[in-house]
């Protein structure tokens, strides 16, 4: 394993990873750190080929080091799809799709919770609990099992169903919480603190960002888009984001990308895209600030990226000032049409989340700021049969027989 230590990125403090973490004094998240200059050595560009067609793959650059720990159900190397008829009615004739929604589970919350679960468990960690607006607590809760490990996950009243569905029958202890995700946040933290000092009753909190290793599950996003495309950069990344750990987990990867000589200097633009509904990332980059103001009465279709207080909003911010890139608010009525839009011209039902930087993609490119030889990447964070309210078939005549 060449993981070396845990990084704050505001303080600059080392911490030990060999031992469970959360956020660092200063209340930062911690992130993973590498030696790059030993993995450089060990592996190139072209190993990965012979590897098997997982998120694995790159493990010189995962943190755990015993694979008898790694708990997987196959995760990763979801495919990039061409959307040429969509994409050339809105003026992107290169815009590429990269689906998650073939990842288990159903989205890419699978990514951090196999690298989140299987270093936790060498960890010695057996019961780990945290908030989540659905598909982040379902794919918890399924690898949790599959590693032999309690979880107890609490959700908002107004998440999709079927990802409580997916909690229950996955073992977890399921709390509802009438209010949105800081409110299931805050219930988790006396849930913690109950159990502290319990003999073997000790929760550990995997909270969005409170744990460094969701993030290096996501980062392999970034990887598995570049080796894609050749170990090319594409020139856009749109990423629908609430707690963002997808978006800083691609940035980070292109930054170890770029230290080890595996891509040149230049980076994609990074895009946050959020609803109009819940935009503190959107007005915080619009106004030139560091940190997010929290997002008052919260609401939008795409529940994945209804969070109106993200604990990595410096994280977030930096990646988008780092790269060149925006953040964007687009409304509901829009994400549902183009939803619809996109599955007629192209086949492919998307989440709700993913159909927002569709919209997002369509109105960058008409003010200019994407050009149309640009080759630009949506990801499509879920499957959009987690969300079957968003397609309505209620006026469709019934055939008598």
């Amino acid at each position: 394993m060449y993981l070396t230590h845990l990084q704050c990125p505001r303080c600059d403090t080392a911490h030990d990873a060999d031992r469970p973490q959360n956020l660092c004094s200063c209340g930062s998240p911690l992130l993973a750190r590498y030696d790059l200059d030993g993995v450089r050595r060990a592996v190139a560009p072209e190993t990965f080929a012979g590897r098997a067609a997982d998120l694995w793959r790159y493990r010189e650059l995962l943190p755990v080091a015993d694979a008898a720990h790694v708990t997987t159900f196959g995760e990763g190397w979801t495919p990039m799809l061409p959307a040429p008829r969509y994409g050339g009615s809105i003026g992107l004739p290169n815009l590429l799709v990269k689906d998650e929604g073939l990842i288990p589970t159903g989205s890419f919350k699978a990514r951090g919770a196999a690298v989140g679960v299987s270093r936790a468990r060498e960890l010695g960690i057996r019961h780990v609990a945290m908030p989540t607006n659905g598909n982040a607590g379902a794919a918890w809760a399924t690898y949790a099992a599959r590693a032999g490990m309690r979880a107890t996950i609490a959700m908002p009243l107004g998440a999709p169903t079927i990802t409580r569905r997916e909690c229950v029958a996955a073992g977890a202890e399921l709390h509802l919480i009438d209010g949105l995700i800081g409110d299931a946040g805050r219930h988790v933290g006396k849930l913690i603190a109950a159990s502290s000092g319990s003999p073997g009753g000790e929760i550990f909190d995997v909270s969005t960002l409170k744990e460094p290793y969701r993030l290096e599950g996501k980062k392999t996003m970034g990887y598995e888009i570049v080796e894609q495309l050749g170990w090319q950069v594409p020139d856009v990344i749109l990423y629908p984001t609430g707690g963002g750990v997808g978006l800083i987990g691609i940035h980070k990867a292109l930054h170890e990308m770029r230290t080890l000589g595996w891509i040149g200097d230049a980076l994609p633009r990074l895009v946050a895209v959020q609803s109009t509904g819940c935009a503190p990332i959107v007005r915080a980059f619009g106004a030139g600030a560091n940190r997010a103001e929290p997002w008052a009465d919260a609401s939008t279709v795409a529940f994945g990226i209804n969070v109106p207080a993200p604990l990595g909003d410096e994280l977030i911010l930096d990646a988008l000032r780092d790269t060149g890139g925006t953040a964007i608010a687009v409304d509901d009525e829009s994400i549902l049409a183009d939803l619809h839009e996109f599955g007629a011209r192209e086949g492919l039902l998307l989440c709700p989340e993913g159909a927002a930087c569709l919209t997002a993609a369509q109105r960058l490119r008409a003010g200019g700021w994407i050009r149309p030889d640009e080759r630009v990447v949506v990801l499509n964070t879920g499957a959009g049969l987690k969300y079957p309210e968003t397609v309505d078939v209620g006026g469709l005549p019934v055939v008598p027989r």
